[in-house]
């Protein structure tokens, strides 16, 4: 293999004398079209000379020259799937199967955009329908003998009947319901009763008399026999299974809803993307991209990851992310992220986040983990759920003995009958679900709508606050402030403060020392270098520039140098009041001018608030700006109450002290420094535009960074709260309801007692009823 390197007396690689250098040349491992003369360095692999951009290149490249020369695609990495259950987020499973605690189903942990066939629901389903067609004849005969008399009015003998019901439901039972019998003993040996403790007890005691009845029936009391014949309750038991099996049914099907939204956002990701290598493009499979590869983005294409535009230029849909409709420019140098939609332009990206480490891959998990979490509100129906089984349980013998004591004849069998109804209406899981349900559906709409939702709790604070703190830079305005005015005291001139400024706010990463510098730049003017920087907090900065001692901030930092401001106040002043921010210049000790930022308001700003006020909230600016320019902006905007000049470690006892006056408080901000105050306020609102610190210390995450994103997430947090108590009502008063009534409380005034068959129906009604009101969430208008 020919491979050689030649160095510059630079240390980089430079064209050997003798080979003259292409014009324009691509570099391998980006893709990027580079003049050899700007190149990084070169490397000559199997008689060809290679260009690269960067020193990252050209190491990657030297490492596997033949990964991007005939590039591979990597093989995927089997991830091991985890099951967990809904109501009972703590349990864990590596494999799908009942819930150790309440029996129900365990769903995938994580979500995917094509999820396969839900093997329950599978089996349930093939259960039901076998099931049902063993159930038709024994249920025929029941309806039979209720309209015509015992024995379809004696054409049939009564023991024959019993048989025919033995032999049909004697598989509906002990095959078709054998899940919920292993269910309803889990829960006995790990002392969690659940609705299958019931059902198992319903079914069984009904199966089990009528088995007896059938086999041996003169060994029951004469209180049992009708002619000296056992009425049995093959049909009751054959078609309570068939309905549950119903109800199991539907309810998989309608909790395989509940995660719609997300699946849907996954699907916006495609399913292939263009890599530029080696001079051509090739369409790779998505998991095939790499950090660092180079991908061609089509018009109306969707972005495949996130990453950097290198080349041309677009507008890009990012609806998906931040709910707005407004497509937004996008150029060389700007972030694009995976699964939003490229406009008419064409543009070459680096990939930067790929896989699992997309924002839409983030957003999923981020949902998905907030979807296991459990609403405050949720506490209530666990403590009641506790004790509701073991209730029922008692409800059912206490029915047994009244209907057996003081009940018409056949006393034992309508005892009999009714105990079974009260076990079989009762619904632990209407209760169970009313929360969970309602907070999955809720936070997969908010996804849709830019709204990332930490955990439930947030959700639900986030309805009862009535005060929001919003930043002005970043929340309030665009966040990108731009230099507008420069005003000079004699002997000084305007070029000079503003190089003088520039110089010291060259080492600064506050946002207005950008704006300075650009504008500095924008002017034509040179910018000196400045010595002895020093950053202080909350005041400005201080430096040496061309032997002068220079000053940039507010008037406390000027004060601090003996300074006197006043000569400057009427200018700044003046520029305060049209909603700029000020910088006072200081030169050795004298003042010399001012220098004024300007951080134009979002557009949707005024109307956010408007539609905050409507919502009953008091909307508070906390800002480190000066007063002037603070009231300026907020009058601006309408916002009700302005804190001014607040330091960074002040806003989180700001935060503390709105919240000793008895006030429920919510924090937006974008910043580092935002952080302790969203940490501390009754819900953190993160702008998703801001830093990563900002947005771990919050309890919701706009991604749009718009405070119209705060007005979408109070009315989501409205109605998905709406919701659970509308769930819980319907759990609450149907058990309250049901469990009487099956007992026969309405039978000496109103002769009404119900049959188990319609006690398994209403039990398969609510809890379907449940989770069809949660699926409601998904049309919310926002």
């Amino acid at each position: 293999m020919d491979e050689t390197q030649v160095y510059g007396s630079d240390g980089k690689m430079t064209e050997p004398a003798d080979t003259p250098p292409p014009e324009m040349v691509l570099d391998p491992v980006c893709g990027m079209t580079i003049d050899p003369a700007d190149a990084v360095g070169s490397w000559i692999y199997n008689g060809q000379r290679y260009y690269f951009c960067h020193e990252s290149c050209r190491e990657r490249f030297t490492a596997d020259p033949d990964s991007f020369l005939a590039p591979s695609a990597p093989e995927p990495v089997a991830a091991s799937a985890e099951y967990t259950c809904p109501m009972h987020p703590e349990i864990v499973r590596d494999r799908p199967g009942p819930c150790p605690i309440c029996g129900m189903a365990l769903e995938p942990r994580t979500v995917i955009a094509e999820q396969g066939p839900n093997p329950e629901l599978v089996d349930m389903t093939r259960r039901f329908w076998i099931a049902a067609a063993l159930a038709i004849p024994v249920f025929a005969l029941a309806m039979g003998d209720m309209v015509l008399g015992m024995g379809l009015g004696g054409r049939i003998d009564t023991r024959v009947s019993n048989w025919i019901g033995l032999i049909f439901s004697t598989p509906v039972v002990l095959w078709a319901a054998w899940p919920f019998f292993e269910r309803g003993w889990n829960s006995i040996v790990t002392r969690h009763a659940n609705m299958f403790t019931l059902i198992a007890l319903g079914v069984g005691a009904a199966y089990v008399f009528s088995v007896a009845g059938t086999l041996v029936p003169r060994t029951f009391p004469a209180g049992f026999r009708v002619h000296g014949v056992v009425e049995t309750y093959f049909d009751t038991a054959a078609v309570i299974v068939v309905l549950v099996l119903l109800g199991q049914v539907l309810e998989l099907r309608a909790r395989g809803q509940t995660n719609a939204a997300l699946r849907d956002l996954l699907r916006l990701a495609p399913n292939t993307a263009r890599v530029v290598r080696g001079g051509r493009d090739e369409d790779v499979p998505l998991a095939s991209v790499s950090t660092g590869d180079v991908l061609r983005v089509r018009p109306g294409e969707r972005i495949p990851v996130d990453g950097t535009v290198l080349e041309g230029r677009s507008t890009v849909d990012e609806a998906m992310l931040t709910g707005e409709p407004i497509p937004v420019e996008k150029e060389t140098g700007a972030r694009v992220t995976g699964g939003t939609m490229n406009g008419t332009g064409s543009f070459v990206m680096r990939a930067e986040r790929v896989g699992a480490d997309t924002l839409l891959a983030q957003i999923v998990r981020m949902v998905s983990e907030a979807q296991r979490t459990r609403a405050p509100i949720q506490r209530l129906a666990d403590r009641i759920a506790g004790y509701f089984v073991p209730a029922v349980v008692i409800a059912a013998i206490v029915a047994f003995i009244a209907w057996a004591l003081v009940g018409p004849e056949p006393r034992l069998a309508h005892a009999l009958l009714s105990a079974v109804a009260v076990l079989i209406i009762a619904c632990p899981c209407a209760l169970g679900l009313a929360t969970p349900m309602a907070v999955m559906v809720g936070t997969g709409r908010g996804a849709q709508a830019g709204i990332l939702i930490r955990n439930a709790e947030a959700l639900e604070r986030f309805e009862r606050v009535d005060t929001v703190i919003v930043d002005k830079t970043g929340t309030l305005t665009e966040g990108k402030p731009r230099l507008v005015s420069v005003a000079a005291l004699a002997p000084f001139d305007e070029p000079g403060v503003l190089a003088m400024a520039a110089a010291v706010e060259q080492a600064s990463e506050h946002p207005l020392a950008a704006a300075i510098l650009d504008g500095a730049r924008e002017r034509g003017i040179r910018v000196p270098t400045a010595s002895a920087f020093e950053s202080v907090t909350g005041r400005g900065v201080r430096g040496t520039v061309d032997g002068s001692q220079v000053l940039a901030g507010n008037a406390a930092l000027l004060g601090e140098a003996h300074v006197d401001p006043a000569r400057l106040d009427e200018q700044a002043r003046a520029l305060r009041t049209a909603g700029q921010t000020v910088m006072l210049i200081a030169l050795d000790g004298k003042p010399a001018g001012v220098i004024a930022v300007a951080d134009p308001i979002k557009p949707s700003a005024r109307a956010a608030i408007a539609a905050l006020h409507e919502q009953g909230l008091r909307i508070l600016m906390l800002t480190g700006d000066n007063a002037v320019t603070a009231n300026a902006v907020a009058e601006a905007v309408g916002v009700d109450e302005v804190i001014a000049d607040v330091l960074p470690d002040q806003k989180r006892e700001a935060v503390r002290r709105l919240q000793a006056e008895g006030r429920k408080v919510a924090m937006a901000g974008d910043g580092i420094n935002d952080a302790p105050a969203l940490a501390q306020a009754d819900v953190g609102i993160a702008m998703g535009t801001g830093a990563d610190v900002a947005i771990e210390s919050a309890g919701m995450t706009l991604l749009g960074g718009d405070l119209a994103g705060i007005v979408r997430a109070r009315r989501l947090s409205r109605a998905t709260m709406r919701n659970i108590r509308q769930n819980l009502f319907l759990a609450f008063v149907y058990n309250a309801l049901g469990v009487p009534v099956a007992a026969g409380v309405l039978y000496p005034l109103m002769s009404i007692l119900i049959s188990p068959i319609w006690a398994s129906a209403a039990m398969t009604f609510s809890s379907v009823s449940v989770i069809a009101n949660a699926l409601r969430l998904r049309r919310v208008n926002l």
